[in-house]
């Protein structure tokens, strides 16, 4: 059973989706169950195998206040459902493994009778975080996790800590101050990599009609709620290309972006011709391997799949109400795995001239990133849940 809030954005739920999918094609008798809150499960194409049950949906919005997304309802009477949820589906599904992304009690304590339940009713079942590399700055998350007790929660309910990233880069014990019984169960598995499974580089190129002599960027903010700005600074950045660049462009919104925002970014791609402006895709991974250059702000999933692909990226990273972006980004660019423009700093020009360089550099990066994510993450589970491993554990 695995559970992911998804308060905000796309990432936590495509993230979760690659590790079942993985997971499926390991294990052919494996069943599971995903449990979340995102407006955008039914947009997926879920493996055999692999079923949902959809929790009301919340959102945190740029400010970082919970409140129902689409229900009239109060934000305290909506986590009493979705709890009561989460709880009913473990009372039936009876799970072996209980994967939880990123909140130990899930958002507002919704989670824990349903922990309490497992203890008690299913004391055989294992309990397992996961953690992407970064969460925010170390400062914020160390107050976080005190005052929401989640020291206290993985050492008293959790087996493991899966970490989808690099001690390299991001030190997550070291960083959030764990203390040694908790560092103890930490397990840094790398980043994930997903293969290209729709059109790929060729048949989409083809299929968008660029020409061999053409570079093509693709710009995409993510789920796209506060994505416009940078769509924006892009589409008005064209205005400084060189006259005999051949420039063609993709701009994916986002399924979250307000439509008065995609209205007013497809007026104002009208008058360049290179410039497919779309909503959403379910072959994102295909349109990044078939641009020259990626535009994007700074999420996880985002970064490493460009970074996968050995794609140039400009990242503007979003800096609120989280600093995650932006410290990924900062240490990715460190690296030079990434060109980063601060937010406060965005301007078309400066994007544009950004977008140019990247196209034309071609800079070997000092780490190495560690892209063995998905099979050394069903190599752990494995080890908690079988006798024998499935397999060796990969190496970097």
């Amino acid at each position: 059973m695995v559970y992911s809030h998804d308060a905000f954005g796309l990432g936590n739920l495509r993230r979760m989706l690659s590790i079942c999918e993985y997971l499926l094609k390991d294990q052919t008798h494996l069943s599971i169950l995903l449990v979340s809150g995102s407006p955008m499960l039914h947009a997926f194409r879920l493996p055999k195998g692999l079923d949902y049950i959809k929790l009301p949906c919340l959102n945190r919005g740029q400010s970082g206040t919970l409140f129902a997304k689409y229900l009239g309802t109060e934000l305290e009477e909506t986590i009493k459902w979705r709890s009561h949820l989460i709880h009913s589906a473990a009372l039936h599904f009876k799970p072996d493994v209980l994967l939880v992304d990123k909140k130990p009690y899930g958002i507002q304590q919704e989670l824990l009778s349903t922990l309490e339940y497992l203890k008690a009713h299913l004391p055989g079942t294992k309990k397992v975080l996961l953690l992407r590399d970064i969460l925010d700055s170390p400062a914020k998350t160390i107050l976080d996790w005190k005052q929401q007790g989640y020291y206290q929660a993985i050492q008293t309910w959790y087996d493991q800590i899966l970490v989808v990233g690099m001690a390299e880069l991001f030190d997550v014990a070291q960083e959030y101050q764990f203390p040694l019984s908790i560092a103890k169960k930490v397990r840094y598995c790398g980043y994930i990599r997903k293969p290209v499974q729709g059109l790929n580089r060729t048949e989409l190129r083809w299929f968008l009609r660029i020409q061999p002599s053409e570079k093509l960027v693709l710009v995409t903010p993510g789920g796209g709620e506060d994505g416009f700005p940078l769509v924006s600074a892009y589409l008005e950045g064209l205005k400084h290309l060189p006259s005999q660049m051949k420039l063609r462009s993709v701009i994916l919104c986002g399924p979250e972006m307000p439509l008065s925002h995609q209205q007013e970014l497809q007026k104002q791609a009208m008058p360049y011709p290179g410039v497919e402006v779309q909503v959403f895709t379910d072959n994102l991974l295909g349109y990044l391997d078939a641009a020259d250059a990626v535009v994007s702000m700074g999420g996880y999933n985002t970064l490493t799949e460009i970074l996968a692909l050995q794609k140039r990226t400009v990242v503007v990273p979003r800096i609120t109400p989280s600093q995650e972006q932006l410290i990924r980004a900062e240490r990715f660019m460190d690296q030079g795995l990434i060109q980063a423009i601060h937010p406060d700093h965005l301007q078309p020009k400066t994007l544009m001239q950004a977008v140019l360089t990247q196209l034309e550099d071609r800079a070997i990066p000092s780490l190495e990133l560690d892209f063995n994510g998905l099979p050394n993450i069903a190599n752990h589970l494995s080890n908690l849940f079988f006798r024998h491993p499935l397999r060796e554990p990969a190496l970097a």
